[in-house]
């Protein structure tokens, strides 16, 4: 895959498909325990772009949003016919790819471990991967 190379992803049913424009900025593996329960994985591996390189291209309509109360940035994004997870525009400025969704893999791989000392007991080691407390200073 080329670094100048769009992507294609979607949910589960098909009816919600977007397009990634790059450059990618980076991808990592989120442990915290929202991330977790948002995704029922061990850790959430999202793939982070500004807002303007998120294109829908169907299905739009049929995003169901969850803002999680009394938090700075999270929140989950999903189909509502079928539940996936699709990408999301964070409070934060950033739209946040759930990696998964992805129909091809994005030409980069995860960079960090985020929330790590809040990871789950029989989760993934780090894999030789810089490890956070919480968001790395080049976040």
């Amino acid at each position: 895959m080329s670094e100048s190379t769009s992507l294609r992803g979607g949910c589960l049913c098909g009816a919600i498909t977007y397009e990634v424009d790059p450059p990618f900025a980076r991808m990592i593996h989120c442990h915290c325990s929202r991330c977790r329960k948002g995704t029922g994985t061990g850790h959430a591996t999202n793939l982070l772009i500004e807002p303007a390189q998120l294109h829908w291209r169907s299905g739009e309509q049929l995003i169901s949003r969850f803002e999680l109360p009394n938090t700075a940035a999270f929140g989950k994004w999903f189909c509502s016919r079928c539940g996936a997870p699709v990408p999301r525009l964070s409070r934060s400025g950033r739209a946040i790819v759930p990696a998964g969704s992805l129909d091809a893999a994005p030409p980069l791989l995860p960079s960090d471990h985020i929330f790590w000392s809040s990871r789950a007991e029989w989760g993934c080691p780090s894999g030789g991967l810089p490890t956070h407390e919480a968001y790395p200073p080049h976040w």
